[in-house]
């Protein structure tokens, strides 16, 4: 009862933020990006708990139990890929002053690109809502709830998220951004004096303790993991709307820097937590390491808390990134008709209530994740780090390379992940497609190029 009452006072204090951020906003701008006022202590750590949602608590923690040290990749490639965007494309991206990712697509090719990338993200990223909502599924088992503590998170979220905007996103992130550091590391301690301490983790496999790679996870995963997760850390539309939120440039740079540190010791804390799962709770599915741990030591509560916090906070990143870019990528809604950020909130309803359909049928974060983040960077990834440099390139990229490449990218990986679909090389259709996005780009746009260069050269007669 002491953990259920914890877990509805926190429900109840997000949705007054939600109540009184709603009151900050003034127009488009302020609900869109909290009219760009984001400091670097408020972007670093909503950049934070964005990532570290479904796939990095119960998700990561299914990994450890599974793959053991090893598993602590799938945050460490976000690290890596922040580094990244923060040294070549942050400040790029923060200096075109735009709402959204698409809107980005759009100015460095065409509407037809643009609009082309609004709908494999909107669509994409109804799993990657889902997914959050089956991990506070299996987090809030631990009360007993059953189907229903889907629907009662998905219900706080889509509220606060709805009155509040960005705003309400920010500040809420900027709390749990705290609580995440504090109930993961409380939780790791209280598992590891169950075990026995770091020591008593010799009792794993010894494969469990194998790093870089495992026996469980070989150079070729690792390969997959860094293009096919990572790189949505360096184009990611919820990565992008929190850079268009900052202050200035420098805040964007130097807020993406210091998540990539913090990264680190939480991916090591998650995996380590599941790896303590496995030894005292052999039996178990893997995605039930992290729930079934924090119901068997004391702070339950708190610590369920914090990583309810965790995926809260991607789940309201998500959901409003993927509504505004409904609303004003593909609706194509006038600021100056006064009903924007009215449409706005109508979608985070539909697509939030869709991805609660979604979620109640699912029963795997990791997989629902890779499913959706294996379109999305097969399709878009490439096209948008190109576009970055169109003007530079000795092959110049061409609009309907990268509609070209946004579509065939996307199908390939699409196909990789539809279980209906048995072919030699599934597995690697992943890589295939993001390989074939490229080669598509630049193949696609060197043909029209050359039409349109023949053209120049050789004029017909008059």
């Amino acid at each position: 009862m002491l953990e259920l009452t914890i877990i509805a006072i926190y429900f109840l204090i997000l949705i007054f933020i939600g109540v009184w951020t709603r009151g900050k906003i003034e127009g488009k701008e302020g609900y869109f990006v909290a009219d760009r006022r984001g400091s670097v202590p408020f972007i670093t750590g909503s950049l934070l708990v964005t990532a570290v949602g479904g796939s990095a608590t119960v998700g990561m923690a299914g990994l450890g139990y599974t793959c053991g040290l090893a598993g602590a990749w799938w945050l460490l490639v976000g690290s890596i890929n922040f580094i990244i965007l923060g040294a070549f494309f942050a400040k790029k991206v923060r200096g075109s002053a735009l709402y959204t990712l698409p809107e980005l697509v759009e100015k460095q090719y065409d509407r037809r690109v643009g609009l082309a990338a609004s709908g494999l993200i909107v669509i994409a990223w109804i799993g990657v809502v889902a997914a959050q909502i089956v991990a506070a599924g299996k987090l809030l088992s631990v009360l007993g709830l059953g189907p229903w503590g889907m629907i009662i998170f998905a219900v706080v979220f889509i509220t606060y998220s709805i009155l509040g905007g960005q705003f309400s996103v920010i500040y809420t992130d900027a709390l749990q951004g705290t609580m995440i550091f504090a109930g993961i590391f409380v939780a790791l301690i209280l598992v590891l004096s169950q075990v026995g301490g770091i020591e008593g983790l010799g009792a794993l496999p010894a494969g469990h303790l194998s790093f870089p790679v495992a026996p469980d996870f070989n150079w070729k995963d690792l390969l997959s993991l860094f293009i096919l997760v990572g790189a949505t850390y360096i184009v990611g539309p919820d990565i992008y709307s929190r850079i268009f939120s900052a202050r200035d440039e420098k805040t964007a740079q130097k807020s993406i820097f210091l998540a990539a540190l913090l990264f680190i010791p939480l991916a090591f804390a998650i995996t380590l937590i599941g790896m303590g799962a496995k030894i005292l709770y052999p039996e178990i599915a893997a995605e039930e390491a992290l729930p079934r741990v924090i119901s068997g030591v004391p702070l339950t509560g708190f610590i369920l808390m914090a990583l309810i916090a965790a995926l809260m906070s991607s789940a309201d990143t998500c959901l409003l990134t993927q509504s505004v870019i409904l609303t004003e990528d593909m609706l194509n809604v006038s600021p100056q008709s006064g009903k924007s950020v009215l449409i706005t909130r109508g979608s985070m309803l539909v697509l939030g209530g869709l991805a609660l359909a979604l979620a109640i049928s699912l029963d795997n974060v990791i997989q629902t994740l890779l499913f959706a983040y294996t379109i999305f960077t097969c399709g878009l990834v490439v096209p948008v780090i190109a576009g970055f440099y169109k003007e530079r390139l000795r092959i110049r990229v061409s609009s309907e390379g990268a509609l070209v490449a946004l579509i065939g990218g996307g199908l390939i990986g699409l196909m990789g992940e539809l279980p209906a679909i048995q072919f030699p090389f599934k597995e690697d259709m992943g890589l295939l497609g993001f390989a074939a996005s490229a080669i598509l780009l630049f193949g696609v746009s060197a043909i029209f190029r050359g039409k349109t260069g023949k053209n120049e050269k050789d004029p017909k007669p008059k």
